[in-house]
């Protein structure tokens, strides 16, 4: 399935060249939710790019994911009013509690961790988004029982 949208995405750029590779991975990241390995072995096969050189340049762009989001995508504000506020506190909390570091997801794809440099959000720091619903003024407290009301939820459904 994933192969499929892949190969659709590359043959909408028939005689693509190098400068064609940005769009291409963002149209493939947009598709599959992020950049798998074979994705970029596709790409370079057929850019007649090495690998290495597309990891390179999608690794320098914040905007490319390596790994699929989780169910839950937590995305922590990292901007100065979030952070005088607290928000190192917040992540340092999600990092612990999700045994992961900011780009990452859990090996149940049911938590991924993301840092970004503002929200836009400043009034209510520090900001946390979980998939789109904002949550101002988020204390490392606070993060915890959201993560475990989520936790409970998934056990509860797998149960029932």
């Amino acid at each position: 399935m994933a192969e499929t949208g892949i190969e659709t995405i590359l043959q909408e750029h028939p005689s693509a060249g190098r400068d064609s590779l940005i769009p291409i991975l963002q149209e493939i990241q947009e598709d599959q939710g992020y950049l798998s390995t074979e994705a970029v072995t596709r790409v370079g096969e057929h850019l007649n790019l090495p690998a290495s050189k597309i990891y390179g340049v999608a690794t320098f762009y914040n905007q490319f994911r390596f790994q699929p989001k989780g169910k839950y995508h937590i995305t922590i504000c990292r901007g100065t009013a979030c952070h005088v506020k607290g928000s190192g506190n917040v992540l340092d909390m999600a990092m612990k509690r999700l045994k992961l570091e900011p780009g990452q997801t859990t090996r149940d794809r049911l938590f991924s961790l993301e840092t970004v440099a503002c929200m836009g959000a400043c009034g209510l720091a520090p900001v946390v988004n979980i998939n789109g619903e904002f949550y101002a003024k988020i204390t490392p407290q606070k993060l915890a029982r959201i993560i475990e009301q989520f936790r409970e939820e998934e056990s509860t459904n797998a149960e029932g």
